[in-house]
């Protein structure tokens, strides 16, 4: 039976989902599928991963696909749900949202892995002092195309006002995102030497970085759901809170500004969706 820790991360999970599955459903069936497909490919590129590189291996949760934690997938399926309806309000170009997409998910990954493998969640096998606390660089490379990837496949039919759009954006969003995947693992293991791990991960982080800087995005010129706020916050929320009751976000001590951090970068993005959650005259 897996320890009260897991069984919440899964709970906090299929919370998300939930909400991102009542926003779908009102908006069928082009969003429902782009949330199933989602979570599926996070299942598959999890699954991919696992046998490509051999590099992590997760903790018993209480729903397992194979090896891999079933909240797991349907954690992707719900940040590109959330982080796709947040970069369509916004004035970017659509060719660059995947962009932004990306760099989304980067915000929740940098406060949770390093506290979800002290959490015991899932094990890299390099020890809690390896490279970013244990968690190695190139997993934020692969954080960054997993999500961008699945984006940009999804997007190549999603101008279109037809049933090509509806039925296939999707399953292609699927295709491109595990072909972006097992790519990018290769690059990984096969291509980049190891010493460049780091170098390589600071220039994807950071060209993202300055190419959303110079475009000089403006954020929610219509409204968004609801969602697009929950998602990362019950993320961010969930591992800053079990960090602190277990301990962990404070070895070292650095782990719990990061969380904090990520967490006030969440909250600025997301703040026109808090006053509309949150209205100040609300009792």
């Amino acid at each position: 039976m897996p320890n009260t820790y897991f069984l919440l991360f899964e709970l906090v999970i299929y919370i998300q989902f939930a909400l991102c599955l009542r926003h779908a459903w009102m908006h069928r069936p082009a969003n429902l599928l782009r949330l199933f497909f989602g979570a599926a490919f996070g299942v598959l590129l999890e699954l991919a991963t696992i046998r490509q590189l051999n590099a992590y291996t997760y903790g018993r949760f209480l729903v397992m696909a194979l090896d891999v934690p079933l909240c797991i997938g349907v954690a992707w399926g719900c940040i590109i749900y959330s982080v796709m309806e947040f970069s369509d309000a916004s004035d970017i170009p659509a060719w660059a949202r995947p962009v932004l997409d990306g760099l989304l998910a980067l915000n929740i990954d940098l406060a949770l892995d390093a506290v979800a493998i002290r959490l015991g969640f899932w094990d890299w096998g390099r020890g809690l002092d390896f490279q970013y606390f244990g968690v190695p660089y190139a997993n934020f490379w692969a954080w960054f195309w997993v999500v961008t990837s699945f984006s940009f496949g999804y997007r190549l039919l999603a101008r279109r006002a037809d049933w090509v759009r509806a039925w296939l954006s999707a399953p292609l969003g699927l295709l491109v995102g595990l072909a972006g995947v097992l790519g990018t693992n290769f690059l990984i293991s096969f291509i980049i030497p190891f010493a460049y791990h780091g170098l390589t991960t600071a220039l994807a982080m950071a060209a993202p970085l300055l190419f959303m800087f110079l475009l000089k995005p403006r954020f929610n010129l219509r409204p968004v759901p609801s969602l697009v706020f929950w998602v990362p916050f019950l993320s961010h929320a969930y591992l800053l809170l079990a960090g602190l009751v277990s301990g962990v976000i404070f070895q070292p001590p650095i782990l719990l500004f990061v969380s904090l951090l990520m967490l006030g970068i969440a909250l600025f993005l997301h703040r026109s969706s808090i006053r509309e959650i949150f209205p100040r005259n609300s009792v």
